[in-house]
């Protein structure tokens, strides 16, 4: 029987960085942060990147924290990243929110988080419009383009519906089957091989 063992090798699929795209965690990547992690790129300059993991969520509610959220339905939290991890960050579809950054067609950071407060005490829909992160995760000049060529990231890029869901279940899976059947094969890898 003739095995392919290229399968095994983790390379990168030679799609460069940039703001507005994702990156995939490696599938034996073991680390509690970033290990299956999808990573939206928020920024990608020369002098550096920064992100949002969007698929890892904490165990806390905005409610929790904002105190006029309180008697809302619960607004869920997600891990953003490893540094300032006080800090609040949210992306939006909501293009009237001045202050706003744009990532992406339709698809917005932070802003004047008044009327982000003001929109979501009128009663408008959160779920697939807004999501909320603490932290955010970040690399000096050249690193990321190092962890790129180490091939600890494959560099994707999803619809604004897929990066603003709420149910992140199998976001790093099915990031990974779009890419075709070599990347499929690698999102069924356990991720501690010896435990399997």
């Amino acid at each position: 029987m003739n095995i392919d063992s290229d399968i095994f090798k983790i390379q990168s699929n030679n799609v460069l960085p940039s703001r507005g795209k994702i990156l995939i965690s490696e599938p034996f990547l073991c680390d509690a942060t970033f290990g299956r992690s999808v990573i939206l790129l928020v920024d990608h300059t020369d002098e550096g990147s920064m992100g949002l993991v969007i698929n890892k969520q904490l165990p806390l509610f905005l409610n929790e924290i904002i105190m006029e959220f309180k008697y809302l339905d619960e607004i869920p939290l997600y891990k953003g990243g490893p540094i300032a991890t006080d800090t609040l960050f949210y992306l939006h579809t909501l293009s009237d929110i001045p202050g706003s950054i744009s990532i992406s067609k339709g698809l917005y950071l932070n802003g004047d988080f008044d009327e982000i407060k003001k929109y979501i005490l009128q009663g408008n829909k959160i779920n697939e419009c807004i999501r909320f992160f603490l932290g955010y995760s970040g690399w000096d000049s050249e690193q990321l383009n190092n962890e790129i060529r180490e091939n600890t990231w494959l560099v994707s890029e999803e619809e604004k519906s897929y990066l603003m869901k709420n149910n992140i279940k199998d976001m790093w899976r099915t990031a990974l089957e779009k890419l075709g059947s070599k990347y499929e094969t690698w999102s069924r890898f356990p991720q501690v091989p010896t435990l399997n």
